[in-house]
């Protein structure tokens, strides 16, 4: 599995996810209880991944749809 997208906000995770299904491509999502450790102030970003064989498409999708993403590796 490859990091596709680390985040603070919650509402992106949620919209990358749906693009990303809308398209077949299944993710992982890590890192999306670590708030309660934290207190909920939102301090640790989430991450998700994908199968290393979707990373490419995923990486266009997100793209197209005016998503950041981190440099690639």
């Amino acid at each position: 599995m490859k990091e596709l997208l680390r985040t603070n906000d919650p509402t992106l995770v949620a919209f990358a996810t749906t693009l990303l299904r809308g398209e077949g491509i299944n993710c992982f999502h890590m890192d999306v209880y670590m708030s309660v450790l934290e207190g909920s102030v939102g301090i640790l970003p989430q991450r998700m991944m994908v199968r290393d064989a979707d990373l490419f498409r995923a990486r266009a999708i997100l793209r197209d749809n005016d998503i950041p993403l981190p440099e690639e590796r």
